[in-house]
Formats: structure tokens, C-alpha cells, sequence
């Protein structure tokens, strides 16, 4: 595929749009597939062409994919201004919380109440979640929600001014831990190894929080495609987001590799066998 037509904007067509009413938050949400469901988060700077890629590959995977918008336009590759400004706007918005000492984002009780909706629709043992960049740590703080029972952090990139430390507020983060350890929980997890978002101390802080159940997987940043869109080349400017915008779609790859064992670990913990059947969310 060339640059100019992996660039076009995505209409979403093939996916349900929903407005989904939270604790008396309405936010639209994009639904598509069979099967336990997966709560599939945007990176910044929203629901790429690239993220709902990575969505469609959930849906073939036999899941439901449900994925909120909540900044940018929807379907759309920005370019590098338009994508600094839906960083600005999200940045001192009161929904999330960018930089360090600020806790948890506030968000994330509507996201797990979206996680809660999801399993009720689509039945099976719980429901995944896979949040990236600045929604990555995300996953783990849905966590907090006892339907959520495979947590994907990708390349978390908040607080953006602390790489030592991790966008969750004390007594989140035990209890999180504390739940990790009840339910033997595993946290799957990516970055490239050159990453200025998400650098190795950032994974050094999920191994201290949750010791052996976090699995943080590292890829050489040489193996980022070399082309991303405007943000990405212009913005982020290092190798970041492994399985969306610095994705390589070739055989044998390892971006590609670690979207198939992305995959499969959903697939394995939310299809398990004589678990409840799932079914067509409505």
C-alpha cells in the first residue's frame, strides 16, 4: 500500500455508531464484530486511520471491538498543528490528567463503565482493554473494573513530564496491584526500546507496581516504519506506537508480531473454553 492511500481518512462505515451514556457523560462510540468485547482506546491524537486498523484485526479476531472517541476527528489523519492542538485541548482538559502528581484521569470511570455496558452485551468471562499512547495507561486502571480481565498498555506515554513515573494516583495503583495479585491477572505491554514517551523507566515502574504479572515487551526502534503520518514524523519524532501509525504490515515483522501476540492474548483469556457463551452486541 502507498503513503497516499495509507494517509486517506477513514469513514467508518463498516462500524455502529452509539452515543453511550455514562454516570450522565454521553460519548460516541464505535462498535463492530462477534464475541467478548474489547475496549480499544485512541492514542493521541484520536481514532486514526491506523487505530481502527488495528480495531478491524480485533473484530477478525472474533471480539467485539468498542472504541470510544474521545479527542480528535474521528477517522481522520491530522496534520502536525491540528494534532498539537488536540494535545493542548486534552492536556487542560478536566477528563485527563497529562502530568505528574495529577492521579487518574478521570476518564477512566467512564471507561470502565463503557467495559461494564460491553460485557453485559457481549457476555464471556470479561473484556479486554487495550489503551495506546496517551491512553495507555488507561488499560490498567480499567483494571479497577472486575469485568476487565486482559489489560494491554501500549507505550504509555502520560505523565508527560515524569518518564520514571505512571499515570495513576496512590490508592488507585494498589488497588490495582491488589487486584492483580487476587485474580492473577496479567498486564501484556509495548514500546519501542528508543521511545521518548515511554522509556524504559516508565517500565520499570509497571515491573515495581506489579512485579511478575507486568509482561513489557520491548522492540528495536529500528524496526518503526520510517514513514508515519505528520504527528507522529513531526510531533512525536522518535519510534512509538508499535502496532498503529509506526506499524509495519509485512510478514515476519516485529510490529506485526507483536499485533498477533496482542491478539492473541485477548483472544485466549476472553474465548476460553465453557466459558459463557458471548454474543452480537445489540
Amino acid at each position: 500500500m502507498n503513503a497516499a492511500n495509507r494517509r486517506r481518512d477513514d469513514a467508518i462505515a463498516d462500524f455502529s455508531r452509539r452515543l453511550v451514556e455514562v454516570d450522565g457523560t454521553v460519548k460516541t462510540v464505535y462498535v463492530a464484530g462477534t464475541g467478548p468485547a474489547v475496549v480499544l482506546m485512541p492514542e493521541m491524537p484520536g481514532i486514526s486511520p491506523d487505530v481502527l486498523r488495528f480495531a478491524r484485526w480485533v473484530r477478525e479476531a472474533g471480539l467485539t471491538v468498542y472504541v470510544p472517541s474521545l479527542f480528535g476527528v474521528d477517522g481522520a489523519y491530522p496534520t502536525a498543528e491540528e494534532g498539537r492542538e488536540v494535545v493542548r485541548r486534552a492536556c487542560v482538559s478536566a477528563e485527563f490528567r497529562a502530568f505528574a502528581g495529577g492521579g487518574t484521569s478521570p476518564v477512566t470511570a467512564w471507561l470502565r463503565g463503557l467495559a461494564r455496558r460491553a460485557h453485559a452485551e457481549c457476555g464471556g468471562p470479561g473484556v479486554g482493554a487495550v489503551g495506546l499512547c496517551f491512553t495507555g495507561n488507561f488499560a490498567l486502571t480499567m483494571a479497577l473494573e472486575p469485568a476487565v480481565i486482559a489489560p494491554v498498555v501500549n507505550h504509555p506515554s502520560l505523565p508527560l513530564d515524569d518518564p520514571a513515573a505512571l499515570e495513576i494516583g496512590d490508592e488507585d495503583a494498589r488497588a490495582v496491584r491488589d487486584r492483580v495479585v487476587r485474580d492473577g491477572l496479567k498486564v501484556l505491554a509495548y514500546r519501542f526500546d528508543d521511545d521518548r514517551w515511554c522509556t524504559g523507566r516508565r517500565f520499570a515502574a509497571y515491573r515495581k507496581l506489579l512485579g511478575d504479572a507486568f509482561d513489557g515487551r520491548v522492540l528495536a526502534g529500528s524496526s518503526a516504519r520510517t514513514d508515519p503520518p505528520p504527528f507522529f514524523d513531526e510531533v512525536v519524532a522518535s519510534p512509538h506506537s508499535v502496532v498503529t501509525a509506526h506499524l509495519v504490515d509485512e510478514d515476519g515483522h516485529p510490529t506485526l508480531a507483536a499485533r498477533d501476540e496482542i491478539l492473541a492474548f485477548l483472544t485466549d483469556r476472553l474465548r476460553r473454553p465453557g466459558q459463557t457463551a458471548s454474543r452480537q452486541a445489540p
